[in-house]
Parts: C-alpha cells; sequence; structure tokens
C-alpha cells in the first residue's frame, strides 16, 4: 500500500541538491518511492512530482498529467515514473505559461519553456525509453527536471510581476478561459 507523504516546501535544502543517480532501480525503497510518489501527487492534485519535493535526494519523477482544479486543462496520461532521466534533445521554440509548484504552495509565475523535448529515462521496470514530449507535458517534465537539479521554478521566473498567488490565478486566469 502506497503512502501519501509530506511534500517538502521551499527553504528545505533536499530542494537545492543535486540529486543523485538511482543505482538499483530494483531496491525494495526505490519501487516503495515510486509508487508514493504516485499517490502523493494524484492526492495532491499535482500534475508532476520528483523524489526531492518529499525529502528524497534520488534522480526519480513522476509525470501524471491529467485535469484538477489546479490544471483543468491538462491533458489525460498515464502517470509515469521516469527514473535517471536525461533531455537528450530540444526544440529552438521556447513558450511562456503559467506555472506553479506543491512545494511552492500559493504561488503563480510564468517560466519559458522550451515547446518539445526529447527524453531519455528507465521506467520503473528496468526498460530504456526514448520518447518526444511537447506542450503542457513537456512543461510538466522540465519543471520536475529542474527539481533533480536543485532548480525551483522561481529561479526561472523571467519577471517577478507576473507572480501572483494561486487564489488570484483562479479568479483572473483559469476564471476567464
Amino acid at each position: 500500500m502506497a503512502d501519501i507523504l509530506a511534500v517538502t516546501q521551499l527553504g528545505d535544502p533536499v530542494l537545492r541538491d543535486h540529486a543523485q543517480p538511482v543505482a538499483n532501480i530494483w531496491e525494495p525503497r526505490i519501487q516503495s518511492l515510486i509508487d508514493d510518489l504516485m499517490a502523493t501527487v494524484i492526492e495532491k492534485n499535482g500534475v508532476g512530482i520528483a523524489a526531492p519535493q518529499v525529502g528524497y535526494s534520488d534522480r526519480i519523477l513522476v509525470i501524471a498529467s491529467r485535469p484538477s482544479i489546479r490544471y483543468p486543462a491538462a491533458p489525460e496520461m498515464e502517470p509515469t515514473a521516469m527514473i535517471n532521466p536525461k533531455i537528450i534533445g530540444k526544440s529552438e521554440e521556447m513558450v511562456a505559461d503559467w506555472e506553479g509548484c506543491l512545494s511552492v504552495p500559493g504561488i503563480r509565475g510564468i517560466v519559458n519553456r522550451y515547446q518539445a523535448i526529447e527524453v531519455e529515462y528507465t521506467s520503473r521496470d528496468g526498460h530504456l525509453e526514448h520518447r518526444e514530449l511537447t506542450g503542457f507535458v513537456a512543461r510538466i517534465f522540465q519543471h520536475e527536471y529542474d527539481h533533480l537539479e536543485g532548480i525551483i521554478f522561481l529561479d526561472r521566473v523571467a519577471d517577478s510581476h507576473s507572480m501572483m498567488t494561486e487564489d488570484e490565478y483562479q479568479k483572473r486566469i483559469v476564471f476567464q478561459s
């Protein structure tokens, strides 16, 4: 049975550390952590989560895009665990859009991200995967990958004047859509 883990908040040093590669994906602690990450991201209404966000310095992220109160227009996809992920290619086109973060609750800001990326990762069952991600799913991957590098989305907000609270975002941006 998976546990819902506490989400590490901005200020905890683990969020600024460079996460360590996973040497043995079959280790029970790693497989359990993946289950817990999947359960936690769903419970917290996130669309992605990385191991440092629950206090573990392991190079694991989960993408779990689906419509929610935080992201009503998100595409639906099966939650996917990615171990030791890498960005191996990226488009020239960048897109500015709103982001928030479970580790920085209540704040949104506009961040530039690549529109399309090529990624490589190991799946939880040990297969080396190669995928092209585009749009919102590419944005999620880049956001979560940053967590593995010790980067928070606030570090990438180009204009601090674009930042607003979650409540204001819901009123001004989501409600107007």
